[in-house]
């Protein structure tokens, strides 16, 4: 199952670095280079204890896709039978892995059997002498049951230990740099500030691991879990995986991933084996009540559970342990698709009702997102591409989804009322048309009731109300708005729309009309006008919400545009009233596509997408159509997001490109590999002029 793992060394120039490839949010699929090929996020590092290898790490690589472990340095350095073959041989051939090695420090340890025989520089050199790829350095354990005082002193110890550690690390030993404060998340934020600025001779820390979370994790205290990750990606570099030390129950990782962590690690497939108990997706089985396995297994495919139990206790602990870590690397494989698909947050919602305390810890993040009064869930939200094609199946918990939260954002701050009406009238203190009726596609089940309703009272702003909130007609292609899939009772039961949302709209709560089911109108110059009309406002409501440009400055630009069309009749293209190309509308998500013309035009008018300032020796890659790369910028805009359009300049101002963002503007800032904006179109320099 390893086939295909890459364990050569990276370059030299990329050792420690980290890129994202795909994402869904704060949630993300990345790629940490290291001396025995790339990892692959998320991940989880099975912990190895070299004296009892319930299953041998040789076997993990083959044939349960591990492409990288952890192991505990403090015994491999206590043992002598393990110490010598360790620096005679290395890490490596100690345990029979060509993967990636990662090892703990003995911090652990520390807090189970007390204290430990090791110094903070010792215990660094002996991981770099015995060739490890990431090691980790001797960090304080905090407890969740300590006071603020001895929890303030951990964090301090640790943060003091840093700068030694990293010089002692050498320039090929990367290492992890724990993030301790307890239950305090002010502790938490402060430790992962000062963990994530220090720096060695050579680079800073790789890996921000959590630390002090086994016993909250043992008591089933995920709700203090969920605050303690978000209290560290506040403050820790963006651009630095985060691990979540000692977590390994497949229940808990669509959450933390969701919330931004990258790699867990845990004995428990094989601890949980030992007492007879099953991993699962949803919990934890225990054996003894098994008549049938409630799971598909390759492990167990042709076992029974009687016949499991009657085993000896070892053949039936090495038994389980397969099955727990199968079952593991099946949860984090769908984690994964669930990124790519845009899904984390359906699958988190999915698996908050596997046990009480985890729905309580996914009701608080839906509050919190719903509120969105804090910079956590700002970033959050901020970092889900709010278009996507295909459709939203609706739940009661649907509404906290990051994604449909960042669409209902820019909807609020960036969408106004059109000017003027069909009729070229202004729009000053129009009536709402509510649109309760009808299923997407609304152009085709209830333009015809719009038309015969403008045709009647001009000054009215058709709205359709949906189990996301308002949406204005001239965005009713937007996906996945446009594609929510709810039962018949949810659509009839939405309540009456509040003055608040309306207000949030421009919009005056005091005239509202219900749009009627009726017969088209037969003036057809008419019907045509109000047609265009409304085509002509999805147009620049897409440039308002999408480019960021205004309504004023939208109206000017749009003076006498013509369009072609596909062969159901919707705009493919739009053209200025000179005859260039400036716009596509795109027919898939409901998206805007600009064009080099288009871009040039937003430049010129100092408004639309955000900007960001191009490194010297990137500009004749990137005029070129090559995309914008982590390491080859100046500066950024604030209002950058993934899958928004920008705007790509440089040192002077001038027009370079334009392209859609990959990431948010805090990210750009951090990151130095992979890909920050995937270009579109590169402005030649006789083009520009």
């Amino acid at each position: 199952m390893s086939v295909g793992f890459d364990t050569s060394p990276c370059r030299p120039q990329d050792l420690g670095k980290f890129e994202i490839k795909e994402r869904d949010g704060v949630a993300r699929i990345g790629r940490l280079f290291t001396n025995h090929g790339i990892l692959e996020t998320p991940m989880l590092l099975p912990v190895v204890n070299p004296n009892i290898r319930t299953i041998e790490p040789r076997e993990m690589w083959d044939d349960f896709g591990v492409q990288a472990l952890i192991t505990n340095s403090y015994v491999i350095w206590k043992h002598e039978k393990l110490r010598t073959p360790a620096l005679e041989h290395g890490v490596h051939k100690l345990l029979d892995f060509p993967g990636i090695i990662i090892t703990d420090s003995g911090t652990f340890q520390s807090y189970v059997y007390g204290d430990i025989d090791v110094g903070v520089k010792e215990i660094v050199a002996f991981q770099r002498d015995i060739g490890v790829d990431i090691g980790t350095m001797l960090d304080v354990f905090g407890r969740p049951d300590q006071s603020i005082e001895e929890l303030r002193e951990a964090v301090s110890k640790t943060i003091e230990r840093a700068p030694l550690s990293l010089d002692e690390a050498g320039p090929n030993l990367l290492l992890n740099g724990p993030i301790q404060g307890g239950l305090y998340d002010f502790l938490r934020s402060e430790s992962a500030e000062k963990m994530g600025s220090v720096s060695g001779k050579h680079r800073g820390f790789t890996v921000h691991p959590i630390g002090g979370i086994v016993p909250i994790m043992e008591r089933h205290r995920y709700l203090d879990l969920a605050k303690i990750i978000i209290a560290v990606r506040e403050t820790i570099p963006a651009n630095r995986p985060i691990h979540l030390f000692g977590c390994g129950h497949p229940m808990l990782f669509p959450m933390s991933i969701a919330l931004g962590v990258d790699m867990f690690d845990s004995a428990a497939y094989a601890l949980f084996a030992r007492d007879g108990r099953l991993l699962t997706p949803d919990g934890t089985v225990r054996i003894e009540n098994l008549k049938e396995w409630p799971f598909a297994s390759r492990i167990l495919n042709g076992i029974s559970p009687s016949e499991v139990r009657e085993m000896e206790d070892i053949e039936r602990t090495d038994l389980l342990a397969r099955y727990n870590l199968e079952i593991t690397q099946a949860e984090l494989a769908k984690c994964r698709e669930a990124v790519r698909s845009g899904k984390i947050w359906a699958l988190v919602e999915q698996r908050s009702h596997s046990s009480p305390e985890l729905r309580e810890a996914f009701l608080f993040l839906k509050d919190r997102l719903i509120q969105n009064n804090d910079f956590s869930s700002s970033e959050i939200i901020r970092s889900s591409s709010p278009i996507r094609s295909g459709s939203e199946r609706w739940t009661s918990d649907s509404s906290s989804r990051p994604h449909l939260l960042h669409a209902k954002t820019l909807i609020r701050e960036r969408w106004t009322p059109p000017l003027k009406n069909w009729r070229g009238e202004s729009m000053n203190g129009a009536n709402i048309l509510l649109i309760k009726s009808g299923r997407s596609p609304w152009r085709d089940s209830v333009k015809s009731d719009i038309i015969h309703a403008l045709s009647k009272n001009p000054n009215q702003i058709p709205i359709i109300q949906t189990p996301n909130g308002l949406l204005p007609f001239d965005l009713e292609d937007w996906a996945p708005l446009c594609h929510i899939q709810a039962f018949d009772s949810v659509w009839s039961s939405i309540p009456s729309p509040s003055d608040e949302s309306l207000r949030d709209l421009g919009l005056n709560s005091s005239s509202i009309s219900i749009l009627q089911s009726t017969e088209e109108v037969t003036d057809k110059e008419v019907r045509v006008q109000i047609h265009e009309w409304l085509e002509h406002s999805q147009i620049s409501a897409k440039c308002s919400v999408f480019l960021g440009s205004t309504r004023e400055s939208t109206a000017n630009w749009l003076e006498g545009i013509s369009v072609d069309r596909s062969s159901t009749g919707r705009i493919r293209n739009v053209f200025s009233a000179d005859g260039r190309h400036i716009l596509s509308p795109r027919l898939h998500d409901g998206g805007i596509s600009l064009t080099n013309e288009g871009a040039k035009d937003l430049h010129s008018f100092g408004e639309g997408p955000p900007r960001l300032v191009l490194a010297d020796d990137a500009i004749p890659f990137v005029r070129d159509g090559r995309n914008v790369i982590h390491g080859f910028i100046e500066g950024v805009d604030d209002n950058i997001a993934p899958g928004l359009p920008c705007l790509i300049v440089d040192s002077n101002g001038d027009l370079v490109a334009h392209g859609v963002s990959r990431c948010t503007s805090n990210e750009i800032l951090k990151f130095t590999k992979g890909i920050a904006i995937r270009t579109r179109g590169g402005i030649k320099i006789h083009d520009s002029e």
